[in-house]
């Protein structure tokens, strides 16, 4: 049993190679896509029913947890295309992982001098390119909503303060700092998510190889619910990044009930929705 580290090549188109990640990525890209159109085909006047209704109540609830978080049901709104793509599309990629014939269905390919098997499956989420794309999706996400919002000079305001507004440039500093962490965000969304997914699939290719008869039944339904927790866990730490992003930040030491409304908001987020030890960009005066 060989275990990749990165996604393995099945064929080219040109120059440009498709590996079992590509390809499956692909499938869930356009099978996604049919039934989306398919559950629109369907949608009629009168009650819906079915399908139509676990779909419903699945995209109610994600938008409600996102109204939670944005306390703002049009930002919410906004927000809900992107969110729900990212938590739809990184959910059934995730659960490719657990297909029958992970890492045993393939083609023997000679690769550094040796016969190895290339499998057909693996999941897009357990190839490090996937995850660095959605993280760089998300993260200029946050800027491009900060910058409709607050506009140009109002978001990166936030990171780029002039000398002569803080003591002992002492915001400048932390702006700088608070700009390289938000970038940062890359590698932490993108291992996260990676590093799960990938020892979720090696994990499963072990016991399968140790205890092929129904040994690996627990861990498929633990696989289940890390790939249904690593999707809710970006999606919503997304929400959160973008919520701040467009916060408006008012001139401190005013006290104004909105401003003071405005602070208890941002503070709630940063507690509840942020991993420990990570901090937003702050304000500055």
């Amino acid at each position: 049993m060989t275990v990749s580290l990165a996604a393995e090549p099945l064929f080219s188109l040109g120059t440009l190679p498709v590996t079992n990640a590509v390809l499956v990525g692909v499938v869930v890209f356009v099978g996604l896509v049919a039934a989306a159109l398919m559950l629109r085909s369907k949608i009629t006047v009168g009650v819906p029913g079915g399908a139509i209704n676990l779909v419903e109540s699945i995209l109610e609830m994600l938008l409600s947890t996102i109204g939670g978080i944005t306390h703002d049901r049009k930002k919410a709104e906004e927000f809900f295309p992107l969110i729900a793509t990212f938590f739809l599309f990184i959910l059934f990629s995730n659960w490719t992982g657990i297909l029958p014939g992970l890492g045993s269905v393939g083609v023997y390919k000679l690769i550094h001098g040796e016969i190895e098997l290339v499998p057909f499956l693996r999941a897009p989420s357990a190839d490090l390119n996937f995850t660095i794309a959605l993280a760089l999706l998300s993260v200029f996400a946050a800027q491009w909503y900060g910058m409709k919002h607050l506009g140009f000079f109002g978001h990166w305001g936030k990171f780029f303060v002039p000398p002569w507004k803080s003591p002992y440039l002492i915001g400048s500093f932390v702006g700088i700092l608070e700009l390289v962490s938000e970038f940062a965000k890359v590698i932490s969304f993108s291992f996260r998510l990676f590093g799960n997914v990938f020892a979720g699939e090696i994990l499963l290719m072990v016991v399968g190889s140790l205890a092929p008869q129904g040994g690996t039944l627990p861990f498929l339904f633990l696989e289940i619910f890390v790939g249904l927790i690593q999707a809710l866990v970006f999606a919503l730490l997304t929400t959160v990044f973008l919520t701040i992003a467009t916060m408006e930040h008012g001139d401190e030491g005013h006290g104004s009930a909105d401003e003071e409304k405005h602070v208890a908001h941002e503070a709630d987020i940063k507690k509840h929705y942020l991993p420990a030890g990570r901090q937003a960009p702050a304000q500055h005066a």
